[in-house]
């Protein structure tokens, strides 16, 4: 097998993984749109499930948009390799550059413009908090929400366990805090006597420091994750390129 040969051959598997899983994705997506009132069916019969998790159907959406363009550019790198179709290759090449440079501005305009999103992060948080001292142990739905996000992240309120101090559920139930802040290995929270101590340690962190933590302790996996689908783009767009111009010197000769 030439050059040319291992290309096309590179070229068709790489897309026939893509083509495939474009297919997953939007058989899913359309599964979830389609077939809605079966998955509310079984979301209604989980004990204590937030309402908010009704929102899963929207996702429908965004498994059916990332579907078709996967599904797509499988389809174009596939056929223009096997067929030797230059304006297939050249339409590959084009849909993976603008999604290439679409990562690269969403990349850059995080790190421009990374201030002024902490500044927005810690305006939510005061409406978060506010949000917290006036509905939390009053509404079902901002309670039951808060409980399985504590839960999950295994947190204490948004900043730390103060946040839960004068709302309805503090009021409500003797100035004590939510059992998720006074779980075995956080319950210095619910000592009046160490609740200050305990303020600043990890055991008494709020979700949304905690939420940061978690992305700090993951961004080396974040970025060779993102590092590595940049590199199969730029490897994908050099081989449709190289495959292009070998095919059009072919027509030439011939």
């Amino acid at each position: 097998m030439g050059c040319f040969g291992f290309l096309k051959a590179m070229m068709f598997a790489f897309n026939g993984i893509i083509f495939v899983a474009g297919v997953a994705i939007l058989g899913v997506g359309i599964w979830v749109k389609v077939d809605s009132s079966s998955i509310l069916g079984i979301v209604d019969q989980i004990e204590d499930a937030p309402s908010e998790i009704n929102q899963i159907l929207n996702v429908g959406y965004l498994l059916i948009a990332v579907g078709a363009v996967l599904l797509i550019i499988g389809f174009l790198g596939c056929c223009g390799a096997i067929k030797e179709s230059r304006c297939m290759l050249l339409m590959f090449f084009v849909i993976v550059l603008v999604v290439f440079i679409a990562e690269v501005a969403g990349a850059v305009i995080v790190l421009v413009f990374k201030p002024l999103a902490d500044d927005m992060l810690n305006s939510l948080g005061v409406e978060v908090v506010k949000n917290i001292k006036k509905e939390y142990g009053d509404s079902p739905d901002v309670t039951q929400l808060w409980n399985s996000t504590m839960d999950t992240l295994r947190c204490c309120g948004f900043n730390n366990y103060t946040d839960f101090i004068g709302s309805p559920y503090w009021n409500g139930n003797g100035n004590n805090f939510p059992p998720q802040c006074c779980s075995a290995d956080i319950d210095l929270v619910c000592n009046p006597d160490l609740a200050e101590s305990a303020l600043n340690t990890t055991v008494a962190l709020g979700c949304f420091p905690r939420l940061i933590q978690l992305i700090d302790e993951n961004s080396v996996v974040v970025a060779a994750v993102a590092l590595g689908i940049a590199a199969l783009e730029v490897c994908a767009m050099i081989v449709s390129l190289t495959l292009y111009c070998k095919i059009g010197s072919k027509s030439n000769t011939g």
